[in-house]
């Protein structure tokens, strides 16, 4: 496994316009400060291996203002989804009282390699 540099931060006016165009696949962490099950999740994904073809990065949703939450209909942190192209092509959601776990990162970075269908509750591009 290749090494990397850390998660990108992603701020809420860069999921408009190019930002998540540009490089192709993200593999993109919703997260808060204030949830232990982030912070357990956190750990995983910032040890996730490098993969050429895509980025990793955090969203930060620490601020119950964060027009992300209504935008991409978070309801649970940690959440992750993964965008080709500025699609969305994959999303688990964190279940209350559990989070993610590292399952739900590996079926992310596979869907981040493999470019899979879009869901059909595709959030806004």
């Amino acid at each position: 496994m290749s090494s990397r540099s850390p998660p990108t931060q992603l701020a809420p006016e860069e999921f408009r316009g190019e930002t998540l165009r540009r490089q192709g696949r993200w593999v993109v962490a919703f997260s808060a400060d204030w949830c232990p099950f982030c912070r357990a999740f956190r750990e995983l994904f910032d040890a996730a291996p490098a993969d050429p073809g895509s980025s990793l990065a955090i969203a930060d949703l620490t601020s119950e203002e964060n027009p992300l939450w209504e935008r991409f209909r978070i309801e649970v942190v940690p959440t992750l989804v993964v965008f080709r192209e500025g699609r969305t092509v994959f999303r688990a959601d964190g279940v209350r009282g559990e989070g993610l776990q590292a399952s739900d990162l590996d079926r992310a970075l596979r869907a981040a390699r493999a470019g899979a269908e879009p869901p059909d509750r595709d959030g806004p591009s």
